[in-house]
């Protein structure tokens, strides 16, 4: 397999260990079922549309439906989920959710212990990766995941860059029904 390039070439020199590319959305499933402790982290760039006109967010909000995933909000996001009836677990910055979770006995958004997985869904490229990067040799209590549509180097789990936006909409749905199933 040849070297995956971040679209963004943002700290592309990750170390010796960058993320494993996963491109089928069963597998994804799976790997968010098998974690005890899921989080899942939004950021404001899934206050855009998909090619459909359906909300991002939306698609965040079905991938943490049927498995009853803690949200992390940062401010924007938590606004329109309010619109929307939604409440998240918590809401802080994409820079504060990190140093909280370095923290082995922080005790997680729903008090119920530290996260073991991490899922960044919405965040900028530059700062989801100087994130990611912090989690990777300051938590290693926990392996962090990508729902974006660009590479993140600097996660354990990371979607390819998609060329279009259609294809990346369809893994979501496929994510999504796939979380259903196992739901």
């Amino acid at each position: 397999m040849s070297a995956v390039i971040p679209f963004h070439r943002v700290n592309v020199l990750c170390g010796l260990k960058s993320a494993r590319l996963v491109e089928n959305a069963a597998e994804y499933a799976n790997l968010i079922r098998k974690a005890k402790r899921p989080l899942l982290v939004l950021g404001p760039l899934l206050l855009g549309s998909s090619p459909d006109g359906k909300l991002l967010l939306q698609y965040a909000l079905d991938i943490a439906g049927p498995m009853k995933i803690p949200i992390c909000a940062t401010e924007t996001v938590k606004g329109k989920m309010e619109e929307l009836g939604v409440k998240p677990d918590s809401s802080y910055d994409a820079v504060e959710i990190a140093n909280a979770l370095k923290d082995v006995s922080w005790n997680g958004v729903r008090k119920e212990g530290n996260h073991d997985l991490v899922i960044l869904f919405g965040i900028r490229s530059d700062l989801g990766n100087q994130s990611l990067s912090a989690l990777k040799h300051y938590a290693p209590h926990l392996k962090t995941m990508t729902l974006c549509k660009y590479y993140f180097p600097n996660a354990n789990y990371s979607l390819p860059n998609f060329k279009k936006d259609t294809q990346w909409q369809e893994f979501l749905e496929s994510l999504i029904d796939n979380l259903r199933k196992g739901a």
